[in-house]
């Protein structure tokens, strides 16, 4: 075990990111002209980066598994996108939005990166503005806001409920620019497999070429990693299917450090699973918590008759009606954060209160700000929301209230990154969702658009620059090279011992099993003993996997069924490693909920003395993992029991 420096610079929390500005290393604009750069990932945080890094000048080359980057999964972002404008002039500051992302985060975020964070994130809107955004408008003309979780504020930007589809389309202007330009390379169809270390520092990727089936190497002076989140170890999530952490968990075996694994997340507002042959969720965004209400019934015998189809949500009168969140949070109600509202959600249903036909559900309801607002206003704001709510579950949302329950969403933890972005492994950055940085132990809604674009458009392009201003006089390398003829041989055996397996089981089988063991015993509430059984249960179904998984089709052509079982493989040993940060993590805090450690009044309880660290992780072979710790120092913030009260 050792301790990690994160290489946060000194001086007051306020300055250090000007400071580190003031004294960052430059590379000339010829020199630029010399330098390669690839970047893993076309969400906002790799598309804006690459878009950045491009129109700085340096030679880019940029991977994406889709056929296009506007189908990366940061289309699929709702609600919105914090920054401290305070236009509506409600007593925000950058102050104030850093001190929100840190209680949101349970006091386990880097106090430095989430200060830079909100100091960035107005410029993020001036950037999307200037791109052409939509965001919604005030009849002025102003920029609109609405409230999340976690705030008594309202930060929130928004383009009704497509902000990241917007966002992303955003960045991918200023990405396609630099294509036409030249300076940006793109490759579609392109999926990272390894990265290759020479001289103890990445210089470039083994990527396969998703349509041929063939390995492709190459050459870069630093590697940037943006590749998102891996909730899909749950299977059940509100990812996309083709989300995945195999690029992050490649890298991690190569050397870079996995930050926080078990800070997972749980978003309460989710359309109810309806079946066993589901294969993902849907989100409801957070923004209608702005104006929809939760509830369950009073009475057990309400639920009850509701579960069996005897009794109409609208059947219940007013005074029956249990508003949870306003009666246990007066000050926050209906928005306090994630990791809360979900924890309140399920304490209600494992309590018999639980409506529709599985129990496993709760009501959001728009009557009260219909009748207060008119309809036309809740359609303004959520419009397409309601529609997509209608088309799943066939159900009127203006006349009846919705049916959500918290679901895995976002991952917190991701590779360990210095205050630079930079891993464990020198010239390998990690960016977005697959960096730990920013969130701590629970993310509050509208902050991962804000992190992904403050790390591409604002933090890279000083951070990497100062980095490569000491790698001008390495020329290019032939991918020739032993370390890339050996890094591709070992992704080609891989890939052979895939398909060489001949079982009798799908990769889909294998995911949903993994996905139950995971959600059982390693979902919103977790105990010592059912994290020793997943961690068994897991090993055991990584040993069927590499016996029985039934891959058809050949290697050398498009398969997708080989894509998944690669992907899947790794959610296999991760999830024996997102176990066992838990089970070492005695303490509750954010989206990790153990329940040996809680108050008399069901919330977290942390243990600060002991816990008040990021758990780094260093491979050591299949199921051996090296604690380290990074202690975290708080300058300028009290740490103290988070109240929303």
């Amino acid at each position: 075990m050792s301790e990690l420096n994160s290489k946060i610079p000194a001086g007051p929390l306020s300055s250090k990111w000007t400071q580190y500005k003031n004294h960052q290393n430059l590379v000339n604009p010829n020199n630029k002209r010399k330098l390669d750069i690839i970047v893993v990932g076309t969400g906002l945080a790799g598309a804006s980066a690459a878009a950045s890094l491009g129109e700085m000048g340096f030679n880019v080359k940029i991977f994406c598994y889709q056929d296009s980057p506007r189908r990366a999964h940061s289309i699929a972002a709702q609600g919105g996108i914090n920054a401290a404008k305070n236009y509506p002039n409600d007593g925000d500051s950058i102050y104030r939005l850093f001190y929100d992302t840190i209680k949101g985060g349970d006091y386990r975020a880097r106090e430095a990166n989430v200060y830079r964070l909100a100091e960035v994130s107005n410029a993020i809107i001036d950037q999307c503005v200037a791109q052409g955004v939509p965001f919604a408008r005030e009849y002025g003309g102003s920029l609109e806001n609405r409230s999340f979780g976690g705030a008594q504020v309202s930060r929130t930007f928004f383009a009704r409920g497509q902000t990241g589809q917007q966002l992303l389309l955003g960045a991918y202007s200023a990405l396609s620019r630099q294509i036409k330009l030249g300076t940006v390379k793109m490759f579609n169809r392109h999926e990272m497999m390894d990265v290759v270390i020479v001289e103890g520092k990445a210089r470039g990727i083994i990527a396969r070429d998703l349509i041929s089936g063939k390995l492709e190497r190459h050459f870069g002076h630093a590697v940037v990693v943006a590749s998102g989140g891996y909730a899909n170890v749950f299977y059940l999530s509100t990812n996309a299917m083709g989300s995945n952490a195999s690029a992050i968990w490649q890298i991690f075996k190569k050397g870079a450090f996995f930050a926080n694994p078990c800070f997972t997340q749980i978003h309460p507002t989710c359309i109810p699973v309806h079946g066993d042959y589901q294969s993902k969720l849907t989100l409801m965004s957070e923004s209608l918590r702005n104006d929809g209400r939760i509830w369950v019934p009073k009475k057990k015998e309400d639920a009850e008759a509701n579960r069996h189809g005897k009794l109409k949500a609208n059947d219940i009168p007013e005074d029956a009606r249990d508003y949870f969140l306003e009666r246990r949070y007066p000050a926050f109600g209906n928005l306090v954060p994630r990791d809360v509202a979900s924890r309140a959600a399920k304490e209600r249903c494992d309590a018999g209160y639980g409506v529709g036909e599985t129990g496993l559900a709760v009501f959001l309801d728009f009557k009260e700000s219909i009748g207060r607002l008119g309809r036309h206003v809740i359609e303004e704001r959520y419009g397409n929301l309601f529609q997509m709510y209608e088309k799943i579950v066939d159900e009127n949302p203006y006349e009846n209230p919705m049916m959500i329950y918290p679901a895995v969403h976002y991952t917190m933890g991701g590779i360990w990154v210095d205050y630079e972005l930079m891993t464990s492994i020198t010239g390998l950055f990690a960016a977005g969702e697959a960096n730990f940085s920013d969130h701590g132990a629970n993310r509050l809604g509208a902050s991962a658009l804000m992190q992904g674009l403050a790390d591409g458009y604002f933090v890279l392009p000083y951070t990497l620059q100062n980095y490569l201003a000491g790698e001008i006089k390495v020329p290019r390398m032939s991918t020739g090279k032993a370390e890339f003829v050996e890094a591709q041989k070992n992704v080609q055996l891989r890939l052979e011992k895939l398909m060489a397996i001949k079982g009798k089981h799908t990769v889909d089988h294998f995911h949903k099993e993994l996905g139950k063991i995971m959600w059982e015993n390693v979902g919103m509430g977790r105990t010592e003993a059912r994290l020793k059984k997943a961690i068994e249960l897991i090993r055991k179904l990584r040993a069927e996997f590499w016996k029985e998984v039934k891959i058809p089709g050949t290697l050398n052509e498009l398969n997708v069924e080989l894509e998944k079982a690669n992907r899947v493989a790794d959610f296999m040993e991760m999830g024996e490693l997102i176990a066992l940060d838990a089970l070492n993590r005695n303490e509750s805090c954010g989206g990790h909920f153990r329940e040996e450690y809680q108050t008399d009044e069901g919330e977290c309880l942390r243990n600060d003395q002991d816990y008040k660290y990021v758990a780094a992780w260093e491979y050591k072979g299949e199921g051996n993992f090296q604690l380290h710790k990074e202690s975290l120092v708080y300058e300028e913030t009290e740490v103290k029991q988070r109240v929303y009260k």
